[in-house]
Protein backbone atom coordinates (compact mmCIF):
# COMPACT_ATOMS: atom_id res chain seq x y z
CA UNK A 1 0.00 0.00 0.00
CA UNK A 2 3.08 1.79 0.88
CA UNK A 3 4.95 1.91 -2.18
CA UNK A 4 1.64 2.20 -4.30
CA UNK A 5 1.19 5.61 -2.71
CA UNK A 6 4.44 6.24 -2.63
CA UNK A 7 4.38 5.74 -6.18
CA UNK A 8 0.97 7.84 -6.55
CA UNK A 9 3.37 10.72 -5.24
CA UNK A 10 6.20 10.51 -7.00
CA UNK A 11 4.22 10.61 -10.55
CA UNK A 12 2.47 13.46 -8.95
CA UNK A 13 5.62 15.40 -8.34
CA UNK A 14 7.35 14.59 -11.91
CA UNK A 15 3.60 15.66 -13.24
CA UNK A 16 3.72 18.14 -11.23
CA UNK A 17 7.48 19.72 -12.53
CA UNK A 18 6.63 18.77 -16.12
CA UNK A 19 3.89 21.50 -15.76
CA UNK A 20 5.23 23.86 -13.73
CA UNK A 21 8.90 24.00 -14.33
CA UNK A 22 9.40 26.32 -11.42
CA UNK A 23 12.51 28.51 -11.30
CA UNK A 24 14.03 30.03 -8.47
CA UNK A 25 12.14 33.40 -9.36
CA UNK A 26 9.14 31.76 -9.29
CA UNK A 27 9.14 29.50 -6.39
CA UNK A 28 9.97 31.94 -3.93
CA UNK A 29 10.21 34.97 -5.33
CA UNK A 30 6.42 35.36 -7.54
CA UNK A 31 5.50 32.30 -5.79
CA UNK A 32 1.85 31.52 -5.89
CA UNK A 33 1.68 29.27 -3.42
CA UNK A 34 -0.39 30.06 -0.43
CA UNK A 35 2.19 28.16 1.74
CA UNK A 36 5.27 30.23 0.32
CA UNK A 37 3.38 33.32 0.44
CA UNK A 38 2.86 32.66 4.34
CA UNK A 39 6.61 32.42 4.99
CA UNK A 40 7.20 34.91 2.81
CA UNK A 41 4.63 37.22 4.98
CA UNK A 42 6.39 35.75 8.49
CA UNK A 43 10.07 36.34 7.78
CA UNK A 44 9.27 40.01 6.05
CA UNK A 45 7.21 40.76 9.15
CA UNK A 46 9.76 38.98 11.79
CA UNK A 47 12.78 41.75 10.24
CA UNK A 48 9.92 44.48 10.80
CA UNK A 49 9.43 43.26 13.87
CA UNK A 50 13.14 43.51 14.85
CA UNK A 51 13.49 47.03 12.94
CA UNK A 52 9.97 48.11 15.61
CA UNK A 53 11.64 46.56 18.70
CA UNK A 54 15.05 48.37 18.18
CA UNK A 55 13.21 51.79 17.92
CA UNK A 56 11.21 50.89 21.32
CA UNK A 57 14.62 50.45 22.96
CA UNK A 58 16.26 53.44 21.52
CA UNK A 59 13.50 55.67 23.19
CA UNK A 60 13.23 53.68 26.42
CA UNK A 61 16.56 54.51 27.22
CA UNK A 62 15.92 57.78 26.12
CA UNK A 63 13.26 57.87 28.65
CA UNK A 64 15.47 56.30 31.91
CA UNK A 65 18.49 58.11 30.88
CA UNK A 66 17.10 61.38 29.58
CA UNK A 67 20.36 63.86 28.34
CA UNK A 68 22.56 60.95 28.76
CA UNK A 69 24.87 60.31 26.08
CA UNK A 70 24.97 57.22 24.36
CA UNK A 71 27.11 56.17 21.48
CA UNK A 72 24.78 53.90 19.59
CA UNK A 73 22.44 57.09 19.02
CA UNK A 74 24.75 58.76 17.21
CA UNK A 75 25.64 55.64 15.37
CA UNK A 76 21.94 55.02 14.19
CA UNK A 77 20.68 58.09 14.28
CA UNK A 78 23.11 59.97 12.98
CA UNK A 79 24.78 63.58 13.84
CA UNK A 80 21.45 65.69 13.26
CA UNK A 81 19.34 63.55 14.94
CA UNK A 82 21.50 62.89 17.96
CA UNK A 83 24.89 65.59 18.11
CA UNK A 84 26.82 64.24 20.32
CA UNK A 85 25.24 60.68 21.53
CA UNK A 86 21.87 62.56 22.72
CA UNK A 87 18.36 62.09 21.53
CA UNK A 88 16.86 65.06 19.99
CA UNK A 89 13.23 65.82 21.09
CA UNK A 90 12.11 65.71 16.72
CA UNK A 91 13.25 61.85 16.45
CA UNK A 92 12.43 60.98 19.89
CA UNK A 93 8.67 61.27 18.62
CA UNK A 94 9.60 59.86 15.17
CA UNK A 95 10.67 56.56 16.76
CA UNK A 96 7.30 56.38 18.83
CA UNK A 97 5.35 56.97 15.65
CA UNK A 98 6.93 54.76 13.52
CA UNK A 99 7.41 51.82 16.14
CA UNK A 100 3.74 52.42 16.93
CA UNK A 101 3.37 51.68 12.98
CA UNK A 102 5.47 49.21 12.77
CA UNK A 103 3.73 46.87 15.05
CA UNK A 104 0.29 47.37 14.65
CA UNK A 105 0.39 46.97 10.92
CA UNK A 106 3.22 45.47 9.69
CA UNK A 107 3.76 42.69 12.76
CA UNK A 108 0.77 42.01 14.41
CA UNK A 109 -1.79 42.19 11.25
CA UNK A 110 1.14 40.46 8.76
CA UNK A 111 2.75 37.97 11.55
CA UNK A 112 -0.74 36.67 12.20
CA UNK A 113 -3.15 37.64 9.58
CA UNK A 114 -0.65 37.17 6.48
CA UNK A 115 1.48 34.21 7.74
CA UNK A 116 -1.28 31.87 9.09
CA UNK A 117 -4.26 32.55 7.41
CA UNK A 118 -2.31 32.01 4.22
CA UNK A 119 -1.17 28.73 5.61
CA UNK A 120 -3.54 27.43 7.25
CA UNK A 121 -6.96 28.52 4.95
CA UNK A 122 -6.64 25.86 2.52
CA UNK A 123 -4.81 23.45 4.51
CA UNK A 124 -7.54 23.14 6.93
CA UNK A 125 -10.36 23.38 5.12
CA UNK A 126 -9.17 20.99 2.70
CA UNK A 127 -8.19 23.11 -0.59
CA UNK A 128 -5.59 22.92 -3.72
CA UNK A 129 -4.82 26.75 -2.82
CA UNK A 130 -6.75 29.93 -2.36
CA UNK A 131 -9.25 30.87 -4.39
CA UNK A 132 -6.85 33.23 -6.10
CA UNK A 133 -3.31 32.70 -6.52
CA UNK A 134 -1.99 35.11 -8.61
CA UNK A 135 -4.12 37.93 -6.77
CA UNK A 136 -2.20 36.67 -3.10
CA UNK A 137 0.99 37.39 -4.64
CA UNK A 138 -0.11 40.74 -5.58
CA UNK A 139 -1.40 41.02 -1.82
CA UNK A 140 1.83 39.83 -0.33
CA UNK A 141 4.28 41.94 -2.94
CA UNK A 142 1.58 45.25 -2.22
CA UNK A 143 2.20 44.95 1.52
CA UNK A 144 6.14 44.54 0.49
CA UNK A 145 6.20 47.61 -1.14
CA UNK A 146 4.50 49.42 1.93
CA UNK A 147 6.72 48.74 4.13
CA UNK A 148 9.62 49.48 2.24
CA UNK A 149 7.71 53.02 1.46
CA UNK A 150 7.41 52.93 5.41
CA UNK A 151 10.43 52.49 6.10
CA UNK A 152 12.16 54.91 3.43
CA UNK A 153 10.50 57.49 4.86
CA UNK A 154 13.82 56.70 7.72
CA UNK A 155 16.00 58.52 5.81
CA UNK A 156 14.17 61.72 4.23
CA UNK A 157 15.66 64.92 5.38
CA UNK A 158 13.33 66.15 8.24
CA UNK A 159 12.99 62.53 9.38
CA UNK A 160 9.88 60.31 9.74
CA UNK A 161 6.74 61.28 10.86
CA UNK A 162 6.18 62.18 13.99
CA UNK A 163 2.21 62.76 14.82
CA UNK A 164 2.00 59.79 16.63
CA UNK A 165 0.65 56.40 14.95
CA UNK A 166 -2.67 57.74 15.41
CA UNK A 167 -1.56 60.94 13.20
CA UNK A 168 -3.87 63.39 14.29
CA UNK A 169 -4.64 66.28 12.87
CA UNK A 170 -3.49 69.37 12.33
CA UNK A 171 0.29 68.10 13.13
CA UNK A 172 -0.05 65.52 10.12
CA UNK A 173 -1.96 67.80 8.08
CA UNK A 174 0.16 70.90 7.50
CA UNK A 175 3.43 70.29 6.62
CA UNK A 176 5.17 73.39 8.43
CA UNK A 177 3.81 72.18 11.77
CA UNK A 178 6.83 70.06 12.95
CA UNK A 179 10.27 68.56 11.17
CA UNK A 180 8.11 65.31 11.02
CA UNK A 181 5.00 66.74 9.05
CA UNK A 182 7.24 67.03 5.93
CA UNK A 183 7.90 64.05 3.05
CA UNK A 184 8.44 61.73 5.75
CA UNK A 185 4.21 61.86 6.87
CA UNK A 186 3.42 61.87 3.20
CA UNK A 187 5.45 58.59 2.69
CA UNK A 188 3.68 57.43 5.68
CA UNK A 189 0.47 58.19 4.26
CA UNK A 190 1.10 56.64 0.79
CA UNK A 191 2.82 53.03 2.62
CA UNK A 192 -0.64 53.14 4.59
CA UNK A 193 -2.82 53.63 1.29
CA UNK A 194 -0.87 50.39 0.05
CA UNK A 195 -0.57 48.55 2.94
CA UNK A 196 -4.73 48.86 3.01
CA UNK A 197 -4.98 47.86 -0.61
CA UNK A 198 -2.57 44.87 -0.07
CA UNK A 199 -5.05 43.89 3.14
CA UNK A 200 -8.08 44.43 1.20
CA UNK A 201 -7.14 41.72 -1.09
CA UNK A 202 -5.89 39.40 1.06
CA UNK A 203 -9.05 39.61 2.98
CA UNK A 204 -11.66 39.31 0.10
CA UNK A 205 -9.01 36.27 -0.94
CA UNK A 206 -9.50 34.50 2.55
CA UNK A 207 -13.25 34.72 2.67
CA UNK A 208 -14.23 33.62 -0.94
CA UNK A 209 -11.79 30.71 -0.18
CA UNK A 210 -13.69 29.90 2.90
CA UNK A 211 -17.06 29.68 1.55
CA UNK A 212 -16.68 28.36 -1.52
CA UNK A 213 -13.32 25.50 -1.81
CA UNK A 214 -14.11 23.64 1.77
CA UNK A 215 -13.82 19.76 1.21
CA UNK A 216 -16.56 17.48 0.97
CA UNK A 217 -17.98 17.57 4.72
CA UNK A 218 -16.21 20.41 6.13
CA UNK A 219 -19.10 21.97 6.81
CA UNK A 220 -19.11 25.16 8.73
CA UNK A 221 -19.81 23.57 12.27
CA UNK A 222 -16.76 21.46 11.61
CA UNK A 223 -14.29 23.95 10.90
CA UNK A 224 -11.59 24.54 13.08
CA UNK A 225 -11.69 27.39 15.11
CA UNK A 226 -8.52 29.24 13.55
CA UNK A 227 -10.35 29.53 9.89
CA UNK A 228 -13.19 31.04 12.10
CA UNK A 229 -11.22 33.36 13.40
CA UNK A 230 -9.89 34.55 10.53
CA UNK A 231 -12.92 34.05 8.71
CA UNK A 232 -14.30 37.01 10.67
CA UNK A 233 -11.04 38.84 11.02
CA UNK A 234 -11.01 38.93 7.15
CA UNK A 235 -14.67 40.20 7.25
CA UNK A 236 -13.90 42.84 9.60
CA UNK A 237 -10.99 44.24 8.05
CA UNK A 238 -12.61 44.61 4.38
CA UNK A 239 -15.56 46.66 6.46
CA UNK A 240 -13.05 48.76 8.24
CA UNK A 241 -9.91 49.34 6.48
CA UNK A 242 -11.81 51.00 3.32
CA UNK A 243 -12.60 54.13 6.01
CA UNK A 244 -9.01 54.83 7.07
CA UNK A 245 -8.12 54.64 2.85
CA UNK A 246 -10.35 57.81 3.08
CA UNK A 247 -9.44 59.08 5.87
CA UNK A 248 -5.64 58.93 4.47
CA UNK A 249 -6.77 60.42 1.34
CA UNK A 250 -8.10 63.49 2.34
CA UNK A 251 -5.40 63.75 4.95
CA UNK A 252 -3.32 64.13 2.16
CA UNK A 253 -5.42 66.45 0.02
CA UNK A 254 -5.56 68.79 3.13
CA UNK A 255 -1.52 68.44 3.14
CA UNK A 256 -1.21 68.66 -0.69
CA UNK A 257 -3.97 70.29 -1.81
CA UNK A 258 -4.90 73.02 -0.06
CA UNK A 259 -8.62 71.64 1.28
CA UNK A 260 -9.78 71.75 4.79
CA UNK A 261 -11.38 68.54 5.46
CA UNK A 262 -9.63 68.40 9.49
CA UNK A 263 -8.54 72.19 9.28
CA UNK A 264 -10.28 75.22 10.69
CA UNK A 265 -9.23 78.32 11.69
CA UNK A 266 -5.42 77.53 12.95
CA UNK A 267 -2.39 79.91 13.70
CA UNK A 268 1.03 79.47 13.19
CA UNK A 269 3.79 81.43 14.83
CA UNK A 270 0.85 84.41 15.06
CA UNK A 271 0.16 83.89 11.44
CA UNK A 272 -3.65 83.29 10.46
CA UNK A 273 -3.78 80.40 7.91
CA UNK A 274 -6.54 80.49 5.26
CA UNK A 275 -7.87 77.21 6.34
CA UNK A 276 -11.90 77.01 7.84
CA UNK A 277 -14.75 74.58 8.09
CA UNK A 278 -13.06 71.45 8.27
CA UNK A 279 -12.78 69.39 11.89
CA UNK A 280 -9.74 67.11 13.20
CA UNK A 281 -12.37 65.26 15.41
CA UNK A 282 -13.63 64.30 12.15
CA UNK A 283 -10.48 62.87 11.40
CA UNK A 284 -10.53 60.70 14.89
CA UNK A 285 -14.17 59.37 13.78
CA UNK A 286 -12.67 58.23 10.23
CA UNK A 287 -8.86 56.87 12.07
CA UNK A 288 -11.08 54.93 15.09
CA UNK A 289 -13.56 53.00 13.22
CA UNK A 290 -10.58 51.20 11.46
CA UNK A 291 -8.21 51.96 14.75
CA UNK A 292 -10.92 50.15 17.30
CA UNK A 293 -11.68 47.02 14.63
CA UNK A 294 -7.55 46.40 13.77
CA UNK A 295 -7.18 45.97 17.52
CA UNK A 296 -9.14 43.21 17.19
CA UNK A 297 -8.12 42.33 13.12
CA UNK A 298 -4.89 41.42 15.38
CA UNK A 299 -5.97 39.65 18.29
CA UNK A 300 -9.13 37.42 17.08
CA UNK A 301 -6.31 35.10 14.73
CA UNK A 302 -4.19 34.84 18.18
CA UNK A 303 -7.14 33.59 19.60
CA UNK A 304 -8.10 31.04 16.54
CA UNK A 305 -4.35 29.16 17.16
CA UNK A 306 -4.34 29.41 20.97
CA UNK A 307 -7.66 27.75 21.05
CA UNK A 308 -6.36 24.92 18.52
CA UNK A 309 -2.88 24.82 20.43
CA UNK A 310 -4.34 24.34 23.35
CA UNK A 311 -7.00 21.51 22.26
CA UNK A 312 -3.95 19.71 20.93
CA UNK A 313 -1.91 20.02 23.52
CA UNK A 314 -4.64 19.25 26.53
CA UNK A 315 -5.11 16.23 24.40
CA UNK A 316 -9.12 16.50 25.09
CA UNK A 317 -11.88 19.13 22.91
CA UNK A 318 -12.21 22.37 23.08
CA UNK A 319 -14.27 23.10 25.56
CA UNK A 320 -17.69 25.11 24.09
CA UNK A 321 -16.72 25.20 20.75
CA UNK A 322 -20.13 27.03 19.85
CA UNK A 323 -19.98 29.60 22.19
CA UNK A 324 -16.21 30.48 20.76
CA UNK A 325 -18.07 31.06 17.55
CA UNK A 326 -20.59 32.88 18.94
CA UNK A 327 -18.04 34.87 21.11
CA UNK A 328 -15.94 35.66 17.65
CA UNK A 329 -19.21 37.18 16.02
CA UNK A 330 -20.07 39.27 18.54
CA UNK A 331 -16.98 40.65 18.80
CA UNK A 332 -16.10 41.25 15.88
CA UNK A 333 -20.08 43.11 15.29
CA UNK A 334 -19.07 44.89 19.19
CA UNK A 335 -15.76 45.81 17.90
CA UNK A 336 -17.09 48.22 15.07
CA UNK A 337 -19.77 49.70 17.48
CA UNK A 338 -16.97 50.99 20.34
CA UNK A 339 -14.53 53.19 18.50
CA UNK A 340 -15.85 56.38 20.51
CA UNK A 341 -14.02 55.32 23.75
CA UNK A 342 -10.81 56.98 22.67
CA UNK A 343 -12.42 60.03 22.28
CA UNK A 344 -13.68 60.37 25.47
CA UNK A 345 -11.64 64.00 25.94
CA UNK A 346 -12.18 65.53 22.20
CA UNK A 347 -15.56 67.12 23.94
CA UNK A 348 -17.99 64.54 22.82
CA UNK A 349 -21.66 64.61 24.06
CA UNK A 350 -22.01 62.81 27.10
CA UNK A 351 -24.85 61.11 25.85
CA UNK A 352 -23.13 59.51 23.12
CA UNK A 353 -19.83 59.07 25.71
CA UNK A 354 -22.55 57.12 27.65
CA UNK A 355 -23.68 54.85 24.51
CA UNK A 356 -20.10 54.20 23.91
CA UNK A 357 -19.17 52.96 27.32
CA UNK A 358 -22.14 50.81 27.49
CA UNK A 359 -21.05 48.91 23.95
CA UNK A 360 -17.59 48.69 25.02
CA UNK A 361 -18.06 47.23 28.70
CA UNK A 362 -20.71 44.63 26.35
CA UNK A 363 -17.22 43.43 24.38
CA UNK A 364 -16.11 42.18 27.70
CA UNK A 365 -19.24 39.37 27.88
CA UNK A 366 -17.94 37.32 24.46
CA UNK A 367 -13.68 38.33 25.31
CA UNK A 368 -14.47 36.43 28.90
CA UNK A 369 -16.27 33.82 27.10
CA UNK A 370 -13.50 32.81 25.44
CA UNK A 371 -11.18 33.30 28.57
CA UNK A 372 -13.11 30.85 30.51
CA UNK A 373 -13.51 28.58 27.92
CA UNK A 374 -9.55 28.12 27.44
CA UNK A 375 -9.14 27.49 31.09
CA UNK A 376 -11.94 24.81 30.80
CA UNK A 377 -10.01 23.56 28.19
CA UNK A 378 -6.63 22.98 30.32
CA UNK A 379 -8.71 22.17 33.75
CA UNK A 380 -7.31 18.29 33.83
CA UNK A 381 -6.44 17.79 30.77
CA UNK A 382 -3.44 15.99 29.77
CA UNK A 383 -1.33 19.01 29.49
CA UNK A 384 1.88 18.72 27.09
CA UNK A 385 3.91 22.22 28.24
CA UNK A 386 5.93 22.01 25.15
CA UNK A 387 6.79 26.13 23.90
CA UNK A 388 3.63 26.54 21.91
CA UNK A 389 1.47 25.44 24.85
CA UNK A 390 3.69 27.92 27.58
CA UNK A 391 3.04 30.73 24.64
CA UNK A 392 -1.24 30.17 24.45
CA UNK A 393 -1.13 29.60 28.52
CA UNK A 394 0.76 33.35 28.55
CA UNK A 395 -1.49 34.66 26.03
CA UNK A 396 -4.73 33.98 28.14
CA UNK A 397 -2.65 35.61 30.92
CA UNK A 398 -1.63 38.57 29.54
CA UNK A 399 -5.29 38.82 27.67
CA UNK A 400 -7.12 38.87 30.92
CA UNK A 401 -4.63 41.00 32.63
CA UNK A 402 -4.61 43.73 29.79
CA UNK A 403 -9.14 43.20 29.38
CA UNK A 404 -9.13 44.12 32.89
CA UNK A 405 -7.65 48.05 32.60
CA UNK A 406 -9.81 47.92 28.95
CA UNK A 407 -12.90 47.72 31.76
CA UNK A 408 -11.21 51.15 33.42
CA UNK A 409 -10.45 53.07 30.08
CA UNK A 410 -13.89 51.47 28.78
CA UNK A 411 -16.20 53.87 31.25
CA UNK A 412 -15.56 57.61 30.29
CA UNK A 413 -15.68 58.84 33.97
CA UNK A 414 -12.86 57.25 34.76
CA UNK A 415 -11.15 57.00 31.44
CA UNK A 416 -10.95 60.89 31.66
CA UNK A 417 -8.44 60.85 34.61
CA UNK A 418 -5.70 58.41 32.79
CA UNK A 419 -6.30 59.10 29.04
CA UNK A 420 -3.25 59.77 27.54
CA UNK A 421 -0.88 58.70 30.45
CA UNK A 422 1.19 55.82 30.46
CA UNK A 423 -1.89 53.28 31.91
CA UNK A 424 -3.49 53.17 28.64
CA UNK A 425 0.22 52.26 27.01
CA UNK A 426 0.28 49.33 29.69
CA UNK A 427 -3.36 48.24 28.66
CA UNK A 428 -3.10 48.22 24.94
CA UNK A 429 0.63 46.98 24.87
CA UNK A 430 -0.96 43.40 27.42
CA UNK A 431 -4.02 43.01 25.96
CA UNK A 432 -3.10 43.27 22.18
CA UNK A 433 0.27 44.34 21.48
CA UNK A 434 1.98 41.20 23.94
CA UNK A 435 -1.17 39.22 24.11
CA UNK A 436 -0.91 38.96 19.93
CA UNK A 437 2.60 38.57 19.39
CA UNK A 438 2.09 35.28 22.11
CA UNK A 439 -0.68 34.13 19.81
CA UNK A 440 2.21 34.83 16.53
CA UNK A 441 5.05 32.88 18.90
CA UNK A 442 2.78 30.12 19.89
CA UNK A 443 1.41 29.29 16.22
CA UNK A 444 4.91 29.48 14.95
CA UNK A 445 5.89 27.34 17.39
CA UNK A 446 3.29 24.87 16.69
CA UNK A 447 2.91 24.85 12.96
CA UNK A 448 6.93 25.24 11.98
CA UNK A 449 7.52 21.71 10.88
CA UNK A 450 4.14 22.40 8.31
CA UNK A 451 6.13 25.14 7.39
CA UNK A 452 9.58 23.72 7.34
CA UNK A 453 9.52 20.27 7.60
CA UNK A 454 11.64 20.63 10.49
CA UNK A 455 11.71 21.02 14.54
CA UNK A 456 12.43 23.79 16.44
CA UNK A 457 14.98 23.11 19.54
CA UNK A 458 12.21 22.98 22.33
CA UNK A 459 15.08 23.95 25.04
CA UNK A 460 15.38 27.27 23.29
CA UNK A 461 12.02 27.21 22.82
CA UNK A 462 11.50 27.48 26.49
CA UNK A 463 13.87 30.21 27.45
CA UNK A 464 12.75 32.44 25.13
CA UNK A 465 9.23 31.83 26.90
CA UNK A 466 10.27 32.11 29.99
CA UNK A 467 12.53 35.52 30.06
CA UNK A 468 10.10 36.81 27.47
CA UNK A 469 7.68 36.49 29.79
CA UNK A 470 9.09 37.63 32.97
CA UNK A 471 10.35 40.97 30.94
CA UNK A 472 6.63 41.37 29.37
CA UNK A 473 5.42 42.24 32.89
CA UNK A 474 8.73 43.94 33.93
CA UNK A 475 7.95 46.29 31.31
CA UNK A 476 4.20 46.92 31.25
CA UNK A 477 2.85 45.99 35.15
CA UNK A 478 4.82 48.87 36.22
CA UNK A 479 3.54 51.32 34.05
CA UNK A 480 0.60 51.12 34.55
CA UNK A 481 1.15 52.55 38.51
CA UNK A 482 3.46 55.39 36.73
CA UNK A 483 0.09 56.32 34.70
CA UNK A 484 -2.28 55.91 37.26
CA UNK A 485 0.86 58.94 38.90
CA UNK A 486 0.13 60.90 35.68
CA UNK A 487 2.72 60.50 33.85
CA UNK A 488 1.94 61.48 30.09
CA UNK A 489 3.26 59.22 27.38
CA UNK A 490 4.61 60.78 24.21
CA UNK A 491 7.21 63.17 26.65
CA UNK A 492 10.59 62.62 25.75
CA UNK A 493 11.73 63.38 29.03
CA UNK A 494 10.59 64.27 32.16
CA UNK A 495 12.75 66.23 33.88
CA UNK A 496 10.86 69.77 33.47
CA UNK A 497 8.33 68.16 36.05
CA UNK A 498 9.81 67.97 39.62
CA UNK A 499 6.39 66.51 40.34
CA UNK A 500 7.76 63.33 38.36
CA UNK A 501 11.02 63.04 39.73
CA UNK A 502 10.30 60.07 41.94
CA UNK A 503 8.69 58.01 39.14
CA UNK A 504 12.35 58.27 37.50
CA UNK A 505 13.82 54.83 39.18
CA UNK A 506 10.61 52.67 37.64
CA UNK A 507 11.35 53.98 34.20
CA UNK A 508 14.71 52.96 34.73
CA UNK A 509 13.54 49.79 35.88
CA UNK A 510 10.85 49.24 32.97
CA UNK A 511 13.63 49.97 30.57
CA UNK A 512 16.13 47.47 31.94
CA UNK A 513 13.65 44.61 31.55
CA UNK A 514 12.55 46.12 28.28
CA UNK A 515 17.00 45.61 26.74
CA UNK A 516 16.72 42.13 28.44
CA UNK A 517 13.88 41.07 26.92
CA UNK A 518 14.68 42.58 23.22
CA UNK A 519 17.75 40.99 23.49
CA UNK A 520 16.26 37.08 24.32
CA UNK A 521 14.41 37.68 21.68
CA UNK A 522 17.79 36.79 19.52
CA UNK A 523 17.32 33.63 21.27
CA UNK A 524 14.06 32.84 19.13
CA UNK A 525 15.45 34.46 15.69
CA UNK A 526 18.89 31.88 15.81
CA UNK A 527 16.11 29.20 16.45
CA UNK A 528 13.97 30.28 13.75
CA UNK A 529 16.60 30.63 11.31
CA UNK A 530 18.97 27.77 12.11
CA UNK A 531 16.20 25.14 12.53
CA UNK A 532 15.49 25.98 8.90
CA UNK A 533 18.34 24.77 7.74
CA UNK A 534 19.48 22.23 10.64
CA UNK A 535 16.48 21.54 12.76
CA UNK A 536 15.73 17.82 13.37
CA UNK A 537 13.49 16.26 10.29
CA UNK A 538 9.45 16.41 11.67
CA UNK A 539 7.37 13.33 10.89
CA UNK A 540 4.32 14.40 9.13
CA UNK A 541 1.97 14.79 12.53
CA UNK A 542 4.41 16.13 15.07
CA UNK A 543 1.59 16.99 17.71
CA UNK A 544 -0.56 13.64 17.22
CA UNK A 545 -3.42 16.32 15.80
CA UNK A 546 -6.40 15.98 14.54
CA UNK A 547 -7.02 18.28 11.86
CA UNK A 548 -6.35 18.50 8.06
CA UNK A 549 -3.42 20.05 7.59
CA UNK A 550 -1.58 17.02 9.02
CA UNK A 551 -2.86 14.80 6.50
CA UNK A 552 -0.62 16.52 3.54
CA UNK A 553 3.12 14.75 3.32
CA UNK A 554 6.03 16.78 4.89
CA UNK A 555 7.95 17.83 1.50
CA UNK A 556 5.69 20.49 0.41
CA UNK A 557 3.69 20.13 -3.53
CA UNK A 558 1.95 21.98 -5.00
CA UNK A 559 -1.70 21.50 -4.11
CA UNK A 560 -0.99 20.35 -0.76
CA UNK A 561 -2.04 16.56 -1.16
CA UNK A 562 -0.78 14.01 -3.49
CA UNK A 563 -3.88 12.42 -5.23
CA UNK A 564 -7.12 13.08 -3.61
CA UNK A 565 -8.11 15.75 -1.39
CA UNK A 566 -9.52 14.09 1.61
CA UNK A 567 -13.36 13.83 3.01
CA UNK A 568 -14.18 15.38 6.31
CA UNK A 569 -16.40 13.12 8.71
CA UNK A 570 -15.97 14.73 11.92
CA UNK A 571 -15.46 18.32 14.29
CA UNK A 572 -11.73 19.18 14.19
CA UNK A 573 -11.38 17.93 17.93
CA UNK A 574 -11.84 14.81 18.56
CA UNK A 575 -9.56 14.06 21.82
CA UNK A 576 -9.53 11.56 23.85
CA UNK A 577 -12.80 9.89 22.17
CA UNK A 578 -14.01 6.75 24.48
CA UNK A 579 -15.04 5.29 21.12
CA UNK A 580 -11.45 5.23 20.20
CA UNK A 581 -7.92 3.75 21.27
CA UNK A 582 -6.16 6.30 20.48
CA UNK A 583 -6.12 9.56 22.15
CA UNK A 584 -6.50 11.38 18.69
CA UNK A 585 -9.21 10.72 15.50
CA UNK A 586 -8.49 12.88 12.20
CA UNK A 587 -11.21 14.80 10.73
CA UNK A 588 -10.56 12.56 7.90
CA UNK A 589 -11.34 9.29 9.51
CA UNK A 590 -14.75 7.81 8.78
CA UNK A 591 -17.49 7.67 11.81
CA UNK A 592 -17.82 3.86 13.31
CA UNK A 593 -21.12 2.30 13.04
CA UNK A 594 -23.40 3.48 16.16
CA UNK A 595 -20.47 5.91 17.00
CA UNK A 596 -21.93 9.86 18.54
CA UNK A 597 -21.44 12.85 17.30
CA UNK A 598 -19.47 14.81 20.53
CA UNK A 599 -19.93 18.46 19.69
CA UNK A 600 -23.47 18.62 19.62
Amino acid sequence: MSAEAHGHDHGHDHEHEHHHKDTFITKYIFSIDHKMIAKQYLITGIVMGVIGIAMSLLFRMQLAWPEESFKIFNVLLGDKFAPDGVMANDIYLALVTIHGTIMVFFVLTAGLSGTFSNLLIPLQIGARDMASGFMNMISYWLFFISAVVMLSSLFVEAGPASAGWTIYPPLSALPQAIPGSGAGMTLWLVSMAIFIASSLMGSLNYIVTVINLRTKGMSMTRLPLTIWTFFVTAIIGVISFPVLLSAALLLIFDRSFGTSFFLSDIYIAGEVLHYQGGSPVLFEHLFWFLGHPEVYIVILPAMGLVSEIMATNSRKPIFGYRAMIMSVLAIAFLSTIVWGHHMFISGMNPFLGSVFTFTTLLIAIPSAVKAFNWITTLWKGNLQFNPAMLFSIGMVSTFITGGLTGIILGDSTLDINVHDTYFVIAHFHLVMGISALYGMFAGIYHWFPKMYGRMLNKNLGYIHFWVTAVCAYGVFFPMHFIGLAGLPRRYYTNTNFPLFDDLQNVNVLITTFALVGGAFQLVFLYNFFSSIFYGKKAVQNPWKSTTLEWTTPVEHIHGNWPGEIPHVYRWPYDYSNPNHDVDFVPQNVPMKEGEEVLHH
